[in-house]
């Protein structure tokens, strides 16, 4: 029995395609009666040139003109006449909805149902696609949650305040709409309602104003509260349409019920004990309540937020209607491209270990390593880590059932007949066959088993790829980079006079590093130049006695630049 919540997501089943999620008993034709009666007998000639019936029977006549305004005729400004001759008002485009209230709503996937996603990733080890996990959040309404912000102008000024109300968790767009909702569903809460006997109205009343739209009795129009109780319920119930047009749909009533039944309205008087107080106090009138919730509770019970968290289901049955405008507008949006939710998912994922890869550069996937090519000539493996790599190179696309088949394949079941005593002629049953090894619920062999391991391996470490569908695909080679180019070397121009040569600035700290081609040939090393004879002084030796600290060895004196040496003269021939 499946204990899956509708937080919790079973991936194995989502990922199924449609025919295989269906119960195998589930009869899709359960609801056809059959065809209607007469309908083999129908001519089929008109599919094949003959003459091709009237689906509704014969025309009586030719089509009648059409009445009424034209494609054209849609103009603001004209009227056309009916059938009649009478002018009515031209046809106008519908008003442009309102524009929605200026706050952000961001999708949050629930941290329990991606924990149990990632769970499920990590044990069978698969990719699946973020995108369409996003989706699968986003259907049901208990998978996530909504977050309303406020947005703020280049002062910091906020653009739209957003009230939330502590009761019921529930936002607002405006301080009154969050006090009348108290009012209307906590009134209990604060203030109880007890009724009083007092004097019925004095006067013969023969008939009373009722609205025709709710049915409340007003009382008679001379009455001194009449238009009070009018102003009433248009503001409570009925503000959204016009004063006068909701006027004219107060009714007369002459009945002697309805007017008895006001009368006795009249009799009682209504008052307002306040609760949660220390002091006991009474109000009269449901107007002194709203000003005594606006000075004792208002401050506590409602609050300005910047941001307001709120749950899925809460969010699609928002009070506010501008505000569940706003979420539904921004939920279809998501619907089809979930970028949102996706942004969410994967910086929750990567708390969890998981990793992200993009398949053909387009499609992300989630998995439990990133590809990781392996190069089986330089990487020591052993023979079955070959055999899978090698199988699934050779069969791409392959499942892990067919690469378990192809490597280690089951054995054949062995079938044995067991003849009964009596002959099949006299008993008329068939002989029991016994069906042994290789089943379908058979365990795997140890042949199996060495492979699952092998492959469990390969994909946990990114080498194999195994995707949603089952299909199997190895990691392949990263390409090489392409070389940087190189600078292009600026041409020396000719230095003028009077104007410095131009000079380079390297960085500091900075060695460049040369390839073989920049490397410069070698040079010769410079020329040793002679020590300089020291000059003659009083302490100078006699000629022909060497001194006692002047090298032996004198450099010779070096010849003319251009007149080579008697050495180096060749000889004449």
């Amino acid at each position: 029995m499946s204990t899956i919540s509708e937080v919790d997501i079973d991936l194995e089943k989502l990922f199924l395609p449609a025919w295989a999620q269906e119960a195998p008993s589930a009869n899709r034709y359960a609801k056809f009666a059959g065809e209607p009666a007469g309908r083999d007998d129908r001519q089929r000639e008109g599919r094949r040139g003959g003459p091709r019936p009237e689906p509704f029977g014969e025309r009586r006549g030719p089509r009648p003109p059409r009445s009424g305004p034209k494609f054209g005729d849609r103009k603001q400004g004209f009227s056309q006449r009916d059938d009649r001759g009478e002018r009515r008002p031209a046809m106008r485009d519908p008003a442009p909805p309102a524009p929605l209230p200026e706050i952000t709503v961001t999708f949050l996937p629930d941290e329990n149902g991606v924990e149990s996603l990632a769970r499920q990733i990590k044990v069978t080890g698969r990719a699946y696609p973020l995108f369409q996990i996003a989706q699968i959040v986003l259907v049901k309404p208990e998978r996530y949650a909504v977050q309303l912000g406020v947005k703020k102008n280049a002062d910091g000024t906020v653009k739209q305040p957003l009230f939330a109300c502590a009761l019921d968790d529930t936002p607002w767009l405006s301080e009154d709409e969050a006090v009348a909702h108290v009012l209307k569903i906590h009134f209990a809460t604060f203030y109880q309602a007890e009724r009083t006997a007092t004097e019925p109205p004095k006067g013969t009343y023969t008939f009373v104003a009722q609205c025709g739209l709710s049915g409340a009795i007003l009382g008679p129009p001379n009455h001194h509260d009449y238009q009070n109780q009018l102003r009433k319920l248009h503001t409570e119930r009925f503000s959204r349409m016009p004063f006068d047009a909701f006027k004219s749909r107060v009714k007369i009533v002459r009945d002697e019920e309805v007017v008895k039944k006001w009368i006795e309205d009249q009799s009682f008087k209504t008052e307002y004990t306040c609760l949660n107080v220390p002091e006991p106090l009474k109000l009269p009138s449901l107007e002194e309540v709203e000003k005594h919730f606006r000075a004792v509770h208002k401050d506590t019970i409602i609050k300005p937020v910047e941001s307001h968290t709120v749950g899925g289901v809460l969010s699609r049955n928002l009070r506010s209607r501008e505000l569940q405008r706003l979420v539904r507008n921004d939920w279809e949006q998501q619907k089809y491209f979930p970028l949102q939710l996706a942004t969410g998912l994967s910086r929750q994922f990567a708390t969890h270990g998981l990793h992200f890869f993009k398949v053909n550069k387009t499609f992300t996937h989630v998995s439990v390593a990133r590809p990781q090519f392996l190069d089986l000539d330089t990487t020591p493996v052993s023979e079955s880590i070959k055999r899978i790599v090698g199988h699934i190179n050779a069969h791409p696309k392959c499942t892990r059932r067919q690469l378990i088949e192809a490597l280690a394949p089951s054995p054949r079941p062995t079938v044995i007949e067991i003849k009964p005593e009596e002959p099949p002629a006299a008993s008329g049953a068939e002989p029991s066959r016994i069906v042994r090894d290789g089943t379908t619920n058979a365990e795997p062999t140890p042949e199996q088993t060495a492979v699952i391991g092998d492959l469990h391996w390969l994909v946990h470490q990114g080498h194999v790829i195994e995707f949603a569908d089952g299909r199997m695909d190895t990691a392949k080679k990263p390409l090489p980079r392409p070389p940087k180019p190189e600078a292009k070397p600026t041409e020396a121009k000719p230095v003028t006079e009077g104007e410095a040569a131009p000079t380079t600035v390297e960085p500091e700290g900075e060695t460049p590093i040369l390839t073989e081609a920049e490397i410069p040939a070698s040079e010769p090393e410079p020329a040793v130049e002679p020590e300089p004879v020291a000059e003659a002084t009083a302490e100078t030796p006699a000629p022909g006695e060497p001194a006692a600290d002047a090298p032996v060895n004198k450099p010779v004196a070096d010849a003319p630049a251009n007149e080579p040496s008697a050495e180096d003269t060749p000889s004449p021939s």
